[in-house]
């Protein structure tokens, strides 16, 4: 008798316990696009000789001939347009390192990327700076590019009430 009065308090509480199930979200995820920014015009130096062959920030080794730049804040792998205002010659580069490490500057390039702008000789130009991709970056979240996302209140890794934002 006490198994089938055991048997149906089990049967009994199993069909009039409430199902457990997940939550909805607040609201509907919603779709939105990272802006992107301006381009920005700055002064732009070049670096060679004596950095050839030594590790860059991303663990890269320096290759003064390859097409590449130092950006102080943009992510590793960050594709960027640089023109040369002077003279209008642009050409696309990929950051793989930190720098320039000289005030007022805005980005250090390789040798070979100075001189496809025209400015080997100078040492320093004026140039706008705009990003292409940043796909390589390993932080998409505060990725430079517009790109679609979406947020979800129930799976935000926002903290409350943040927009994302793009920092560059």
């Amino acid at each position: 008798m006490a198994k089938l009065l055991l048997g149906f308090v089990l049967a009994v509480t199993l069909f009039w316990s409430p199902t457990f199930r997940a939550n909805p979200p607040d609201r509907e995820p919603v779709l939105r696009l990272l802006p992107v920014p301006e381009p920005t015009i700055g002064l732009a130096s070049w670096y060679g000789e004596r950095f050839q062959g030594k590790t860059t920030a991303n663990g890269e080794i320096y290759d003064m001939n390859g097409l590449t730049a130092a950006h102080r804040d943009l992510h590793m792998g960050t594709w960027v347009e640089i023109t040369n205002l002077r003279n209008g010659r642009s050409v696309t580069v990929r950051i793989n390192d930190r720098g320039p490490s000289i005030r007022g500057r805005m980005i250090d390039v390789s040798k070979a990327t100075a001189r496809a702008l025209g400015f080997v000789g100078a040492g320093v130009t004026t140039v706008q700076m705009r990003i292409v991709d940043s796909s390589e970056s390993s932080d998409s979240a505060r990725s430079p590019i517009a790109r679609p996302i979406m947020i979800s209140s129930a799976h935000s890794n926002l903290p409350a009430g943040e927009e994302p934002v793009s920092q560059q």
